[in-house]
């Protein structure tokens, strides 16, 4: 499975806002970017000239980082958006919002996409009570996500199942933490989306190719 291996901290430095991939740790004090507010890099401090291009360019890295997606995989979920009804931008969250491994973290069944993307390759999820391990599977509306039986002891379930309480679930999801099991309603629409990025900019950037 392939996946983003930089320093998350750093990630969330680079891109100027909290990026929430390290779970827990981003709520607290030693989250990186609180005492460190500048990108990483021995000339980090030194003003830099952002050209149109380079903000574009900074929306598709942030989003990228978001939801923790390599370049290839990336430009799929905006060819398929393209090719599909609606505004080609929102459609484009939507694809990635609906990722198994991003609905598992919005519904509160683990701390971050990274754990998700680990409990989902590792054989602890299922959809519709069946065995899913491609954390880019596409939930559909109504489908439900559940963890495994027999991993319902693991620990990184049992601490996600203990944060539950300090979420707030997305309205196009349902979830029930006593049966470690969610649903998803319907396709989130964009005001539901909560992914920091300017998705216009990255339709405009990749327009221009």
């Amino acid at each position: 499975m392939s996946s983003v291996s930089h320093s998350k901290c750093k990630l969330c430095r680079r891109e100027k806002q909290k990026l929430f991939l390290k779970g827990a740790r981003c709520f607290t004090d030693k989250c990186a970017i609180e005492h460190k507010p500048y990108v990483p890099g021995q000339r980090a401090k030194m003003r830099l000239i952002e050209s149109e291009y380079y903000s574009q360019l900074r929306e598709k890295q942030k989003a990228k980082r978001y939801y923790g997606i390599l370049e290839k995989q990336f430009r799929n979920y905006y060819r398929q958006a393209v090719r599909r009804k609606g505004i080609t931008g929102e459609v484009l969250l939507q694809l990635l919002e609906t990722r198994l491994d991003n609905v598992i973290y919005s519904m509160g069944l683990a701390l971050s996409r990274r754990q998700a993307r680990q409990l989902i390759s590792h054989g602890h999820i299922a959809i519709n009570d069946k065995k899913v391990d491609i954390a880019s599977y596409r939930v559909r509306e109504g489908q439900t996500v559940s963890i495994m039986d027999s991993s319902r002891d693991l620990l990184p379930v049992l601490e996600a199942k203990e944060s539950a309480g300090a979420l707030t679930i997305p309205e196009w999801l349902r979830v029930d933490f006593s049966a470690l099991k969610g649903q998803v309603l319907r396709i989130p629409q964009r005001n539901e989306i909560k992914a920091p990025v300017n998705e216009q900019m990255i339709v405009e950037l990749y327009s221009k190719v």
